[in-house]
């Protein structure tokens, strides 16, 4: 699979929750996607309000030829702290997650290796204004395998679906 199809597979999986841009994304990433919920408790009648709750994450799409670890360091740093300008914590905030994906021809063997042990985490007045935290998922297509580090394991398995679903040929109206 060529790097544009499956950067289009992975997206097209996003845009059913996902607020998803490709024009005017921030370099160095060709394509953002923006989460936001809020949900309200209440204790048997709406005037009893317990807690608001309000969860954002923030995705960032990135494309290499070959990706190194240098560029696999500034990557994530990039994102990390685009990321984090956008998080806004207060009472009632819960969570804002920062995700990279990176889609690369290639990866070389010492940013494979760091990919599984790259970590953020960010907590906001000692997690009562909530926390963040940093997944990363990086394609590499030259083996189709899916890396990620620890907390962006749980969504390898809908990336891999969703390359899947992309390499599948394309249904005619015939049959």
């Amino acid at each position: 699979m060529e790097s544009n199809g499956a950067l289009q597979a992975i997206l097209r999986s996003y845009r059913e929750y996902y607020a998803v841009r490709q024009d005017g994304a921030l370099p160095p990433f060709v394509a953002e996607a923006e989460f936001h919920a809020h949900g309200e408790q209440y204790y048997l009648v709406r005037a009893a309000k317990i807690a608001d709750i309000d969860s954002n994450e923030y995705v960032f799409f990135a494309q290499e030829n070959e990706l190194d670890l240098p560029r696999l360091q500034f990557l994530q740093e990039a994102a990390w702290n685009e990321g984090l300008s956008r998080v806004h914590p207060q009472p009632g905030h819960r969570n804002s997650d920062v995700t990279l994906i990176i889609i690369a021809g290639a990866v070389q063997h010492d940013a494979a290796r760091a990919v599984r042990k790259l970590s953020r985490y960010k907590s906001y007045r000692l997690s009562f204004w909530g926390w963040s935290h940093f997944r990363l998922l990086v394609c590499d297509l030259s083996s189709g395998k899916v890396l990620a580090n620890r907390m962006g394991s749980g969504l390898r398995r809908t990336v891999e679906a969703a390359l899947r679903q992309g390499e599948a040929p394309a249904r005619t109206a015939e049959g």
